[in-house]
């Protein structure tokens, strides 16, 4: 792929072809390729610009796009369903099979997020030596005192925010 070309610089090449050059004579004297000249001096013709298209695939396409008020719906009466579940809802529902992993990228588009609430590390419980169970704010927390007890790790919830379900739109 090329090196992106700065915006400043097809301006003043915009200015030289409306003085009256042609795209090779403003690319040579911008020191640009005569392709580059003649491909931004057409798209000054006809577009009256030479900035260059928005990359990417435009939004709101896909054979999901018209269901997104249904999948709204669907999370708001119940924040706990599962991608899954949610599939098999469009599936009987409309006749649509699709998978869960696009269902999945439709809500992250929509504002919807994930919130994992884990009562253990990514580890699972770990064994600490500080004699009998405790309830520990971290796993850093336990000491080495005599082994084979188990650590009670405490669940960080906060009591002023309110309940987060498991598909909630994102407040931050």
């Amino acid at each position: 792929m090329s090196a992106p070309l700065p915006n400043a610089l097809r301006t003043r090449f915009q200015r030289h072809i409306e003085e009256g050059l042609s795209g090779r004579a403003a690319a040579m004297r911008l020191k640009l390729s005569p392709a580059t000249g003649a491909r931004w001096a057409r798209l000054i013709r006809t577009r009256g610009h030479a900035h260059p298209a928005p990359q990417g695939r435009p939004l709101g396409r896909g054979k999901l796009a018209p269901f997104q008020a249904f999948f709204e719906e669907l999370v708001t009466q119940d924040p706990d369903m599962t991608l899954f579940e949610l599939r098999d809802a469009l599936a009987m529902a409309e006749g649509l099979e699709a998978h869960h992993s696009s269902i999945a990228a439709l809500l992250s588009r929509l504002g919807f997020t994930y919130k994992k609430n884990r009562w253990w590390p990514a580890t699972g419980p770990r064994k600490c030596k500080a004699g009998p169970a405790r309830l520990v704010d971290a796993p850093l927390a336990c000491t080495a005192a005599s082994a084979g007890t188990a650590c009670i790790y405490r669940r960080d919830v906060h009591q002023d925010e309110p309940y987060l379900p498991a598909w909630s739109r994102s407040l931050r």
